[in-house]
């Protein structure tokens, strides 16, 4: 069994390292761990591929009640990632 990635909560989350197995549970995880330190804005990095990840990522926002809106990246670089807005207390 491998030790638990530690992760910095500072709005950034790229789920290249991780297995699509994870991505459920980290993304609501990293949500709530945001929110919890006062950071209202997340950039979540799942890369361009197929768009799997992508619609994972989005099926997740869509029901996450802490999840005020999101959207694709629109920088030039695609939609390799998505900007999550979060509710406020």
């Amino acid at each position: 069994m491998s030790k638990p990635v530690k992760i910095p909560i500072d709005g950034t989350l790229d789920l290249h390292t991780f297995r699509p197995k994870e991505v459920p549970s980290l993304v609501k995880d990293y949500v709530e761990l945001c929110q919890e330190k006062g950071i209202y804005e997340i950039r979540i990095i799942h890369g361009k591929g197929k768009g799997v990840l992508r619609s994972t990522v989005h099926r997740i926002l869509e029901k996450h009640p802490l999840v005020a809106r999101y959207h694709d990246v629109h920088d030039g670089a695609g939609w390799g990632a998505t900007i999550v807005y979060l509710r406020r207390p």
